[in-house]
């Protein structure tokens, strides 16, 4: 395994954690940035467009619940998602 040394690890590659390193390069240090899924996956750029409710006739709590749950590649908590979508409306 290679080892590698800096003098920052920023952890994440959203809109915050690539402002972190571009930031902190610029600052003379040496940067290293690490994440999960590729930036342009990142929350930040997949954003969903915000807070939503199911009205429409085609649409129902079920298929919003689905959709957040995918939206958040099923690391949100699936309970919490189910009671905020009912409550949305």
């Amino acid at each position: 395994m290679a080892e590698y040394e800096h003098d920052v690890l920023v952890v994440g590659g959203g809109l915050a954690g690539m402002r972190a390193t571009i930031a902190t390069h610029d600052g003379g240090s040496d940067v290293a940035m690490i994440t999960k899924v590729h930036p342009v996956r990142s929350h930040s750029a997949a954003a969903q467009g915000g807070i939503n409710a199911a009205f429409g006739v085609d649409d129902s709590s079920e298929k919003h619940t689905f959709d957040t749950v995918k939206g958040s590649d099923y690391l949100a908590d699936q309970d919490a998602v189910e009671l905020f979508v009912q409550t949305c409306p």
